[in-house]
């Protein structure tokens, strides 16, 4: 995800109850908070866990990340924990009993990219283990940029996130544009933009 988009001099930084400063965004809700001290910006590696974050994103296109957060749970249980085999197999019938389950996101067109995507990876990480993995960490950037001030200092697409698309899309993945895959580097730790005074800015 990427942070919700702050108003004109709104502070980046915000200390919670328990005192400790984070990023204003993961200050906002508990799960928010876990979420921000846990896991956004730490480096994910694995096809499986890499495939669920690139699923994850695609489904949050439109909507807030909170969203997603709170149905993670239902959506793991519903796509099989993210197993790319699992996923792949799943059929029309099991697309269509998705559409009738309200603990997902029921979008048709993304169910059906996220079954078509583990398709495509299957056949990815089946010639190579871990190319999901090599292929989306080879667009990481080669050195971090100055740490973010404020939110205003922190991009919604860059060249890396840019070419990634262009490398998904031409094996045919789908939901996978700039804008959704420099939130996936931010979340998987690609990029590290937590905010000067953050206590996760290191």
């Amino acid at each position: 995800m990427q942070p919700p988009t702050q108003s004109e001099g709104r502070a980046a930084v915000a200390v919670g109850d328990d005192g400790v400063p984070r990023c204003a965004w993961g200050s906002s809700d508990p799960e928010y908070r876990r979420y921000h001290d846990e896991e956004w910006g730490f480096e994910l590696h694995g096809d499986r866990p890499l495939f669920e974050k690139l699923s994850l994103e695609g489904f949050q296109a439109g909507l807030s990340w909170i969203t997603i957060l709170r149905r993670r749970p239902t959506f793991r249980l519903a796509f099989h924990d993210f197993d790319i085999d699992r996923v792949a197999a799943m059929d029309d019938a099991e697309a269509e009993a998705l559409m009738q389950d309200p603990g997902i996101i029921r979008n048709r067109a993304k169910i059906s990219a996220t079954i078509g995507n583990a398709r495509i990876v299957q056949e990815l990480v089946r010639q190579t283990p871990g190319a999901l993995d090599e292929l989306m960490w080879s667009f990481a950037p080669g050195a971090q940029r100055p740490r973010p001030r404020g939110f205003g200092d922190i991009p919604a697409v860059t060249p890396e996130s840019t070419a990634m698309s262009k490398a998904l899309r031409s094996l045919g993945l789908r939901f996978v544009g700039p804008t959704t895959l420099y939130a996936l580097m931010q979340s998987a730790g690609m990029v590290d933009d937590h905010v000067e005074g953050c206590w996760r800015a290191t």
